[in-house]
């Protein structure tokens, strides 16, 4: 399902998917961290102002996203060499995925590719389980920053221990 603005929308059943980590071939998706939560970051492209802030922000963040036990995948279209220079550029560990060939696939059915053939700065946060817990598009000039993030990872242990009482 997705919202108004095409993106898919909390309740989903999140797609799977792998998409190139590594120059070496490896591959990383969601699927492979079931049963902890999965912030996919979709970004429009590698080494522009606002994408180059986020994810450094989304690296200074680790600390708090580690307390949910939490995984950050961070997708774009940009080729994976083109990750690979841009994480080393600006300090960048979690992986950088090339939704890269087919151009833009997982990020279609997410509901986050725009007109100009890049990935929207969308935001989803997923569930142990994988179903989409929390989603959010921001204009591609404005960094979301991790707040929206950690309030839904938040969410998430709260409604664990209703669940589990």
């Amino acid at each position: 399902m997705t919202d108004s603005d095409g993106l898919i929308t909390p309740g989903s059943p999140a797609p799977d998917f792998t998409l190139p980590a590594t120059p070496d071939g490896r591959r990383t998706g969601p699927g492979q961290f079931r049963g902890r939560p999965v912030v996919l970051a979709f970004y429009p492209a590698d080494w522009t102002p606002v994408c180059g802030d986020q994810m450094a922000l989304y690296q200074a963040a680790m600390p708090e996203f580690e307390r949910y036990d939490a995984v950050v995948l961070g997708l774009s279209v940009d080729s994976i060499w083109s990750h690979q220079a841009f994480a080393e550029a600006r300090g960048i560990t979690f992986p950088l995925l090339a939704d890269f060939e087919p151009k833009g696939e997982v990020s279609r059915r997410y509901g986050a590719y725009t007109p100009q053939g890049e990935s929207a700065r969308a935001l989803v946060v997923l569930d142990p389980d994988q179903t989409v817990a929390w989603s959010h598009l921001s204009p591609p000039e404005v960094n979301p920053g991790a707040d929206g993030i950690l309030d839904a990872l938040e969410q998430l242990v709260s409604d664990r221990r209703v669940v589990t009482r």
